[in-house]
C-alpha cells in the first residue's frame, strides 16, 4: 500500500483500477438509481424541438457554479448579459465564459475523438485562455484556505504525470465490466489527485464528467449542472475526495457522485419541463398579443438568448435593423421581455425565463 504525506509529492499514487471492489451493493443500489435519472433526463432533452434552448442556457449555469467551487464568483445575469460581449465583462465572468466555451467546442468535437490526455490540455487551455501542458515543474500542492496548511501535494514530474494520466485514459475507456456512472466516479478523483495542470484542474475535471456521460451515450447534450450539487456540498466533495487519498474510501465518494448525478438529473430534467411549459405559453401569449410580428424563429431566438439584442435578430435574417427593433419593442409592449439599456447597448431581457434559469422554484405566472 503506498505511503501518503501531505506535503510530499505523491508520487506513488496507486493506479487504476483501484485495488478494493468499488461496484459494492451499496454503490450498485444507487447506480441504478442514477442511471434511471440521467435516462429520464436525455428523453425530455431530446423532446425539445428547439435544442439551442438548452445548449444556450444550461451549459452556462454549469460554468457559473463550477467556477465558483474555485472561488471564481459571477451570477447568472452577467453570464447572459455578456454571453456574446465577453470582451466587456469583468474578469471572474469573463473566466466563467471561457469555462461555458470549453465545455461546447469540445462537445461539438468528441465525436472525433475519445476523450484522452490532450482533450484535458485543450479544455484548461480555453478556460485559463493561455497554453496549458502537463505540470513539468515541481512546487504544486493544495492547502487549507483558512489555515494555509498543506493538504495535498501531487505527483511531481511530466513523465510520470503523462504515465499515470495514460492510466487514467485505458480505465475510463476499456474497464467494460465496471458501469460507466463508477468509471466517472473514480476517474474524477484520479484526474483530480493527478493534478496534472498547475491552475484549472477542478473545472477541467468537471467538464469531463459531462462529456464523458455523452461519450457513453447517457445524455446527448452537455446539460447536466453537476455543479450545483457540488456547490450545495462542497465541504463534503473536498473531504471525500481526501478521504480516498488517506484512507482509500472509495464507496462513500462514489456514492455522493451518484447521488449528486441523481439528484442533479432530476432538478435539470424538471427545469427542462418547466422551460417547455414557458416556450408554449410564450408562443401562445406572442400570437394572441402581437400577431403581425408573430414567429416560431423569434419566439425560439428569445428563449436562446434570454438577453437578446437587435443585432442577433438581424443575424438570424429575422428581420432588418429597423424592424428587428420594432419587434422585440413590441414584445416589451406586450409583457414579454423587458428593456434595459447598458451604455450603448440595448438589451433585451426575458424576464420569465430568467427567473426559471435563477431560481430553483419553476412556477410560472401567466404574462399579463
Amino acid at each position: 500500500m503506498a505511503v501518503w504525506y501531505p506535503d510530499h509529492p505523491y508520487n506513488d499514487l496507486p493506479l487504476l483500477p483501484p485495488n478494493t471492489e468499488v461496484e459494492t451493493r451499496t454503490v450498485l443500489k444507487h447506480c441504478i438509481k442514477a442511471r434511471a435519472a440521467l435516462a429520464q433526463l436525455k428523453q425530455a432533452a431530446e423532446l425539445i424541438p428547439n435544442q439551442g434552448m438548452l445548449i444556450n442556457t444550461l451549459p452556462l449555469l454549469e460554468a457559473q457554479a463550477s467556477c465558483e467551487i474555485e472561488n471564481i464568483v459571477t451570477t447568472t445575469e452577467q453570464l447572459f448579459q455578456f454571453q456574446h460581449a465577453g470582451e466587456h465583462a469583468d474578469a471572474a465572468t469573463r473566466e466563467a465564459l471561457r469555462h461555458s466555451s470549453a465545455l461546447l467546442e469540445e462537445f461539438n468535437t468528441l465525436k472525433h475523438h475519445p476523450l484522452n490526455t490532450r482533450t484535458a490540455e485543450q479544455i484548461c487551455s480555453r478556460i485559463k485562455a493561455t497554453q496549458m501542458q502537463v505540470r513539468r515543474v515541481p512546487g504544486t500542492a493544495l492547502a487549507n484556505q483558512h489555515t494555509g496548511a498543506i493538504i495535498y501535494t501531487p505527483p511531481a514530474g511530466e513523465e510520470l504525470l503523462r504515465a499515470k494520466l495514460a492510466n487514467w485514459e485505458r480505465y475510463l475507456h476499456e474497464t467494460d465490466d465496471i458501469d460507466p456512472l463508477i468509471r466517472l466516479a473514480v476517474g474524477h478523483y484520479q484526474f483530480e489527485a493527478i493534478h496534472p495542470f498547475i491552475d484549472g484542474n477542478g473545472r477541467t475535471g468537471r467538464i469531463l464528467n459531462s462529456l464523458y456521460l455523452i461519450e457513453e451515450e447517457l445524455l446527448s447534450l452537455p446539460i447536466l449542472y453537476l455543479s450545483r450539487y457540488i456547490i450545495k456540498h462542497k465541504a463534503e466533495y473536498y473531504r471525500l475526495l481526501l478521504e480516498v487519498t488517506r484512507d482509500h474510501a472509495w464507496e462513500p465518494w462514489i456514492v455522493y457522485l451518484l447521488r449528486g448525478i441523481e439528484e442533479t438529473a432530476q432538478w435539470t430534467g424538471a427545469k427542462i419541463s418547466a422551460i417547455r411549459s414557458l416556450a408554449t405559453l410564450t408562443l401562445k401569449h406572442v400570437k394572441q398579443a402581437a400577431p403581425k410580428i408573430y414567429s416560431r424563429e423569434l419566439v425560439d431566438l428569445i428563449f436562446d438568448l434570454p438577453y437578446c439584442r437587435i443585432q442577433n435578430l438581424v443575424d438570424k435574417k429575422i428581420a432588418g435593423r429597423q424592424a428587428a427593433s420594432r419587434y422585440l419593442k413590441q414584445l416589451v409592449n406586450i409583457g414579454v421581455l423587458q428593456e434595459k439599456t447598458v451604455g450603448r447597448d440595448k438589451l433585451f431581457i426575458h424576464p420569465k425565463l430568467m427567473q426559471l434559469l435563477t431560481q430553483d422554484s419553476n412556477i410560472l405566472t401567466p404574462y399579463p
